[in-house]
């Protein structure tokens, strides 16, 4: 025991009087240690706090205070009072010996062996004995910080110290300045608002040391520290300023004033705190201010040139009727909605009979922003304004006014729709229906095309109006809706009508089902050839461009199941009938209806229905006609099926893999097993019109003849896009067919549909030993076919390999590695390296038909990351190392590696392999020269050190390419240049009266983009170095 005294004392004494800070952490460890008490410190410490010297004093007040701060959590009941005393006492100390005491009372306050009645003790002798803002910065912090934790864990005891406590809050903060500091006040101010404190007499006071703050005027300096940001200010401010209706007198003058200012973010700011603080308030809190904030939201949406603050104002006005709307009305009292409303109807009604004039529009929006902001005031505008606004249509000859009109009463419509009335209560726009319905039906039936295309928008709105449209207005709808698209071909209001024609459908499927779709299907269906053989070419192409519009619609109107019942029939109807000739529809016509197919499979609702209606009916369905098509062409000479074109396989593709991508489990192994059965074993017992041979080898390419093994892609749709918790049937013998056609097949589209087909299955196959064996088995075959320069069939295994490679590289498989090294080694290949080059760009783009998420495949997040930083050396080395005829290979694969990088990682990585790109926009390929400039483009804004120290071969290298046949790498070379222009000015003013001579010739480039890139690029090099340039 006499040697941790010793000990003790040998601390304090080094502490104190040796200047040693070290050792108030072997205290604090000792104390930890049990080797003593904190009490026995303050005893050890006793000549110390005697001292006659201040500075002895604050010492030992010090050591004390950082011992408290490691060990308080161990304190017990009786330590923390005789603590707290002690520092009590020292507050009336000396000056110097302020800040130490307060770190130890900050500590104190941690404690959860806080005395009763010690938080209030604490703060009186604060309040009372310490003048905050004369502190430094670090100790008014400890101020802050010990309110905060007593707020915490003694909010009882504070609440009884009444208004005091908020006094004494009010004398701490008056004049604070530091935003550290401001974010500790604000956040305490907060907490008394919200949290119940009394504010008692000093309501006002408290709200004047906040509010002297408002608006926020705070800008961080450069790689600040302490991420203080203006926004956290202002909201926590706002915080404060909104959170109690007592501040109501005194903020809304305030905030009125302040958007008397010119400053645009204080204008924001107010009118963001009132939208805030009115959700806060009663009606009477705002009945004498009303007639001001009027005024000040009307002049801000009328005269402001600024959309946010357009925004801002609108939200305010409707924060602020919503308020209004919350009153309950007495027989005594006055409506204050009504009186408020009566303001806003004055000031905006007039202005929407003058549809030609500026202020149709911000009235207009002011009164819908106040429509939007309950039931009640929804009514009374609707009621005071619709009929007016009707008689204006229907008063007005000129379209355009016509337009303007009804764009307004789609903003109401659209207005009312978000506060819907109660259950069973009319719509806001019953009564006026008929008249409503009147004037869109009769702008329907105009040839002005932007008034077809805004009824059909108004009518959508309508529509979404809960029982406002009766079932005959609907059927209306729907012969309105037939006639446009069939008469009209303006491709704006045919979109129009389409987007029109699928809003409705989903409201009011059975008149789509009993009129639209069969008309449809007539107008489709009608061969114009058969009418007049000496038709003209131009009305063959208008009943093109009529079928496709049908085709959209189509797509369009089929969300509900039982839509999708009638239109899918249809479609495939349409296939059938391509298939066999009997109507003369074009490939392009088939490739059309094949994603309108696809839209529905996208857009359907996901119901078991409509999942057996694609499992039962349509994927069978495609299967058998691209079947059927493929029989015939193998012994047909005469009329070729559009259904043997790739262009129409490869539409057929995504409309398989996307229902079988949200088909339900059951569905989708009973989907997945008729596929394999069909591919492998030739059974086609599944299909519709079954009339096929027996011996169909669907995976084998007969001879010449590519008809049925092009199919594989459909094979690829059906099993790649299962979720992977679905098994796929006879998985190892597809596998091995898969292979053998991938490396064997001379038809391009079926050997790469094979090698796809095979990459995705083993992208999903689980880890293990069999797919390890599967991949090295795979690659030993590739290797040797690739290593054998005679092979006829290097192409058809190196896709194999590209393909398999991205599979495993999305993964994280191991086995990626050496596929991935020898892609690398075949960049120096005679035959294959441009094609090596370019398979760096499939290994990091997107896919669209497989191994994406959307198909179930297994993506790993930042695989592209992970692959530049793993392999960017050995593709430097590979450059070094290789013959000069072989570095365009590297270069291309670089430019398609850093490409396909996400911006953030291009700026941090490009530094290092700025040589190579250089080099690279020296290629004589355009497309590396493209991808190149892409890539240095976002370095440019803010250029490392090592691209200014070759600043001389970049600028040489751009010039050049600013004359290159191709526009894009024309426009982007010149971009680049302008980019220049903005390094240091020193660094690039030598080469101004280059870049001058050589930006003469694209100012004359016979393409206009090229020309404008061209005079601002010059133009900032002219003024470069001169009073106002760069």
């Amino acid at each position: 025991m006499a040697a941790d005294t010793a000990l003790m004392l040998s601390l304090v004494e080094e502490y104190v009087s040796g200047l040693q800070d070290s050792k108030a952490k072997d205290t604090a460890k000792g104390v930890k240690d049990g080797e003593f008490t904190v009490l026995q410190l303050v005893e050890a410490l006793g000549l110390s706090l005697t001292s006659s010297q201040p500075h002895t004093r604050a010492r030992g007040v010090q050591l004390l205070s950082e011992v408290l701060q490691e060990c308080y959590g161990g304190l017990t009941e009786r330590e923390v009072e005789v603590l707290i005393a002690f520092y009590e006492n020292r507050l009336k100390d000396h000056y110097v010996i302020t800040p130490p005491v307060l770190q130890g009372l900050r500590a104190l306050t941690k404690c959860t062996a806080l005395p009763p009645g010690s938080a209030v003790s604490m703060l009186r002798s604060l309040f009372q004995d310490v003048h905050v803002q004369s502190l430094m910065l670090a100790e008014r912090a400890c101020v802050y910080n010990m309110l905060i934790n007593l707020m915490e864990t003694r909010e009882a005891e504070l609440k009884g110290l009444g208004a005091d406590f908020v006094f004494g809050f009010v004398q701490s903060m008056d004049g604070e300045r530091d935003p550290r500091n401001l974010l500790l006040a604000f956040q305490i101010a907060k907490s008394i608002v919200h949290r119940g404190y009394d504010l008692g007499k000093f309501t006002e006071e408290l709200f004047e040391v906040t509010s002297c703050y408002f608006p926020i005027d705070f800008s961080p300096p450069p790689n600040d520290p302490h991420g203080i940001t203006r926004e956290e200010l202002i909201l926590t401010l706002r915080d404060v300023l909104a959170g109690t209706p007592q501040f109501a007198e005194f903020l809304l003058p305030l905030i009125i004033e302040k958007l008397d200012s010119d400053v645009q973010s204080a204008k924001l700011d107010s009118l963001q705190t009132l939208t805030a603080c009115v959700s806060q308030y009663e009606h009477k809190d705002l009945a004498e201010f009303l007639e001001g904030l009027w005024a000040s939201l009307r002049r801000e949406v009328f005269q402001t040139s600024s959309e946010k603050i357009e925004s801002a104002g609108l939200a305010a006005l409707t924060a602020l009727t919503s308020c209004l709307s919350r009153s309950v009305l007495n027989s005594d009292s006055e409506d204050s909605l009504c009186i408020f409303l009566d303001l806003v109807l004055k000031d905006c009604k007039h202005h929407l009979c003058e549809p030609d004039l500026k202020l149709v529009w911000p009235s207009a929006k002011l009164l819908q922003a106040a429509c939007s902001a309950s039931n009640r005031a929804s009514h009374i505008i609707v009621t005071a304004v619709v009929p007016s606004i009707i008689e204006q249509y229907n008063n007005r000859t000129q379209c355009s006014h016509r337009r303007t009109i009804l764009e307004v009463v789609q903003r109401f419509i659209q207005s009312v729709k978000t506060c819907q009335p109660p259950e069973n209560e009319e719509s806001v726009f019953g009564a006026f229906r008929s008249s409503l319905c009147s004037i869109v039906f009769s702008a329907v039936t105009e040839t002005n095309a932007s008034l077809q295309i805004t009824a059909s928008s108004v009518l959508t709105s309508l529509a979404q109006q809960t029982g406002l449209l009766l079932d005959s207005d609907i059927e209306l709808a729907v012969d309105h809706l037939i006639r446009l698209l069939l008469m009209e071909d303006d491709d704006k209001v045919s979109l129009a009508v389409v987007e029109c024609a699928g809003a409705l459908a989903e409201l009011h499927p059975a008149a789509f089902i009993t009129k639209l779709i069969p008309r449809l299907k007539k107008e489709m269906f009608s061969d114009p050839m058969d009418q007049d053989n000496n038709r003209e070419a131009s009305e063959q192409q208008s009943h093109h461009a009529l079928r496709q519009r049908c085709l959209s619609a189509l797509a369009a109107v089929s969300i509900q199941p039982s839509v999708v019942q009638e239109s899918t029939p249809v479609l495939l109807e349409v296939l059938s009938s391509a298939h066999t000739g009997s109507v003369g529809f074009s490939v392009e016509e088939v490739v059309l209806t094949c994603s309108s197919l696809q839209r529905i499979a996208e857009q359907v609702q996901d119901t078991e229905e409509t999942g057996r209606c694609f499992h039962d009916i349509i994927i069978p369905r495609l299967l058998s006609l691209a079947l059927q098509a493929g029989l015939q062409g193998e012994g047909s000479t005469g009329r070729r099926s559009p259904l043997l074109e790739e262009v129409v396989l490869s539409a057929m593709v995504p409309v398989i893999s996307t229902s079988c991508s949200r088909l339900q489990p059951t569905l989708a192994e009973k989907t997945a097993s008729r596929a394999v059965s069909l591919f492998l074993d030739g059974d086609v017992s599944f299909l519709p019109d079954n009339s096929f041979p027996s011996d169909i080898q669907l995976l084998k390419q007969k001879g010449d003849s590519w008809s049925q093994s092009q199919m594989v892609c459909l094979l690829m749709g059906c099993v790649c896009s299962l979720p992977r918790s679905v098994e796929v049937p006879q998985m190892d013998q597809l596998l091995l067919q898969l292979e053998e056609l991938s490396c064997t097949c001379s038809h391009p589209p079926s050997y790469t549909s094979a090698a796809k087909c095979f990459a995705g299955l083993v992208n999903k196959r689980a880890p293990g030993d069999s797919l390890d064996s599967l991949i090295q088995s795979t690659m030993k075959r590739v290797y040797s076919v690739l290593d054998s320069e005679s092979s006829s069939v290097r192409t058809q295994a190196f896709t194999l390999m590209i393909w398999v490679a991205r599979a495993l590289l999305l993964r994280y498989h191991p086995l990626c590695t050496a596929l991935i090294d020898k892609l690398f080694s075949l960049l120096d290949d005679a035959d294959l390296g441009p094609m090596a080059a370019d398979g760096f760009s499939l290994l990091m783009s997107d896919s669209s038909d497989v191994l994406n998420r959307s198909c179930h495949a297994d993506v790993r997040i930042m695989y592209r990351q992970r692959f530049f930083s793993e392999n960017s050396a050995k593709l430097v080395q590979g450059f070094n190392a290789a013959p000069q005829e072989k570095k365009p290979n590297y270069l291309k694969a670089l430019s398609n590696i850093v490409n396909k990088l996400p911006k953030q990682v291009q700026v941090t990585e490009l530094p290092a392999l700025l040589s190579l790109l250089l080099e690279a926009l020296s290629c004589p390929d355009q497309g590396v020269q493209l991808s190149t400039l892409s890539c240095l483009e976002p370095v440019l804004i803010d250029p490392p050190a090592a691209l200014i120290q070759q600043l001389e071969a970049l600028v040489n290298r751009l010039l050049a390419l600013t004359s290159s046949r191709a526009m894009n790498v024309r426009i982007v070379s010149l971009r680049c240049i302008h980019a220049v222009s903005r390094f240091p000015v020193h660094e690039v003013l030598p080469f101004r009266a280059r870049v001058l001579r050589a930006l003469a010739r694209p100012l004359d480039d016979k393409k206009r983009l090229v020309r404008d890139e061209a005079v601002q690029a010059r133009s900032e090099w002219f003024l470069l170095g001169s009073p106002g340039g760069s």
